[in-house]
């Protein structure tokens, strides 16, 4: 149940899936790209530039494909391509956007500011306001990632403005609540993530659901309202079991022994590490183990 996709990826993706691909293989090769099928994706779009050069579907999706296996220089290229075939500035703001996230990838951060600020722009020519989030995100997120927390929430809160959804208003709130809880305004953290809580309740799903519940149960530890985050942790260990999610419930252990050993109960804390620990072990989760030992070093003394 862990969720394995970011925002702008699932909007982009949705694009390309009813709008952008045309051949069949180009839509093929999105659709493995998603799966994280590279070497599929890398054929199918090898493949349909081999019928048609100026496939310009092909193009994006080759240097999504190349991107996400590390090639930042043919990634670009391939960019540079389908840029030049880009009709309307509505196509422009999809290569740039693009073109960011592969510059965000490598963590060249100045390129991937000056991609979106150019995907901005475009999308503002478009007239396309789900777009202009998207671009605004994807400047927020770079700035998150070099740890500007303050000018990521800008970003974050000038995108929320845009949101045309619930679910896109989960998503902004919870970037909000995170902004706030690095910069350590913790009570402000906590007013969004319930906001994004609630949201996700409604209309979120199981993955999203319980992401904002373990966020908000350590939102609420933040502000040491230990009765209020034991209270969703233990509400959404009791979901993940009945739902099968494996990965949740075994973070809703740790972080809940988190909470036990701040408010002083170290047994506790030791026995809710042993049961996180333990899922780990009976799913084969080493990422998962990894994760337990990082969150939770130190924390039994």
């Amino acid at each position: 149940m862990k969720i394995q996709l970011t925002l702008i990826t699932l909007f982009t993706s949705l694009y390309f899936n009813n709008v952008y691909a045309v051949s069949d293989d180009a839509y093929a090769c999105n659709k493995a790209y998603e799966k994280g099928d590279l070497n599929a994706a890398a054929q199918l779009a090898t493949k349909a530039l081999n019928a048609s050069k100026n496939d310009r579907d092909a193009l994006m999706c080759q240097g999504r494909t190349y991107s996400a296996q590390g090639n930042l220089t043919s990634a670009l290229a391939a960019f540079k391509s389908a840029e030049k075939l880009a009709n309307d500035a509505f196509d422009r703001t999809i290569v740039a956007l693009v073109t960011g996230h592969a510059y965000k990838n490598a963590s060249q951060y100045e390129q991937a500011l000056a991609s979106y600020q150019q995907s901005l722009k475009q999308a503002a020519i478009a007239k396309s306001k789900a777009f202009e989030r998207v671009s605004h995100i994807g400047i927020g997120n770079v700035y998150f990632e070099t740890k500007q927390y303050a000018s990521a929430l800008e970003s974050y809160l000038t995108a929320h403005k845009l949101d045309a959804n619930d679910n896109e208003r989960a998503e902004s709130y919870e970037k909000i609540a995170l902004s706030y809880h690095l910069m350590e305004q913790h009570d402000k953290a906590l007013e969004y993530q319930l906001k994004a809580y609630f949201m996700f309740d409604k209309s979120g799903t199981p993955d999203q659901y319980a992401h904002s519940s373990i966020e908000l149960g350590r939102y609420y530890a933040a502000t040491k309202d230990y009765r209020g985050a034991e209270n969703t942790l233990n509400k959404i260990i009791k979901f993940a079991n009945e739902q099968g999610g494996s990965y949740y419930e075994a973070q809703g252990y740790y972080v809940l022994a988190q909470v036990k050993a701040a408010a002083g109960d170290t047994q506790s804390a030791k026995n809710l590490i042993e049961k996180a620990r333990a899922i780990a072990k009976s799913t084969n989760d080493q990422d998962l183990d990894e994760e337990i030992t990082k969150e939770t070093n130190g924390l039994i003394k």
